[in-house]
């Protein structure tokens, strides 16, 4: 197996992983934190308004570590630094 094939193998499992498990924990945050809301909500109907408003800033901020994942998978698939690195050494 030539060496830009295995790079090339390495980088999508890494890059399935890093969304793999860059998408659970989002998501189990963003279930503990609208439980907590809906919870909030029910013990003070009143403060509907400002609970929904925070949760949605918490739940914004809980996504983008999702997105940061997403976006790191994306560079391991097509733009991948040791791509270019291996390519060179190997004279292509």
């Amino acid at each position: 197996m030539e060496e830009t094939t295995l790079i090339g193998i390495v980088s999508i499992f890494t890059a399935g992983l890093t969304i793999t498990i860059g998408s659970i924990a989002p998501a189990v945050g963003e279930a503990r934190a609208l439980v907590q809301a809906l919870a909030s909500i029910a013990q003070q109907p009143d403060e509907a308004n400002t609970i929904s408003r925070t949760l949605f800033i918490g739940i914004a901020l809980v996504e983008s570590c999702a997105i940061y994942c997403f976006v790191i998978a994306m560079i391991l698939i097509f733009f991948n630094p040791f791509w270019d690195f291996f390519v060179s050494q190997a004279g292509g």
